[in-house]
């Protein structure tokens, strides 16, 4: 799964931690999903979508592969 999430942060102004302090996560977290290694969670990636105020397909994307 591709994502915007680091444009979006950048975009805000916000640090990983930050971010991650807003929707009750780790850094490690947000880093994870930055990097593609993990996919959030339902809750998290609509926490997302609501704090970016954008759609969650804006910020996240399947690719052929998912």
């Amino acid at each position: 799964m591709k994502n915007r999430l680091k444009i979006e942060r950048a975009i805000a102004n916000l640090t990983q931690a930050d971010l991650a302090e807003k929707i009750a996560v780790s850094r490690q977290t947000i880093n994870a999903i930055e990097a593609g290694k993990f996919v959030p969670s339902t809750v998290l990636a609509l926490k997302l979508s609501k704090l970016f105020d954008k759609p969650v397909n804006e910020i996240f994307e399947l690719e052929d592969e998912d």
